[in-house]
């Protein structure tokens, strides 16, 4: 079972297919999709809502949402 990064970050646009881009510093951004859990419950997210993510080692650049900070 692979380890996952577990990360934070906000929101900065909402784009279409759920997906959204994500600054997690200053500098970098990164491309982000709702969890089944979230789609499941229903969590609306917005632009400047703190999430936290979860990163896989092995791609940077893409992230899942699995929790909605505020």
């Amino acid at each position: 079972m692979e380890e996952h990064i577990e990360l934070e970050g906000r929101i900065l646009a909402v784009m279409a297919g759920t997906m959204f881009r994500v600054q997690i510093n200053h500098t970098r951004q990164v491309l982000a999709r709702v969890s089944g859990r979230l789609r499941r419950s229903f969590v609306r997210l917005g632009i400047g809502d703190r999430v936290k993510m979860q990163m896989s080692p092995y791609d940077l650049n893409k992230a899942r949402i699995v929790f909605r900070l505020g």
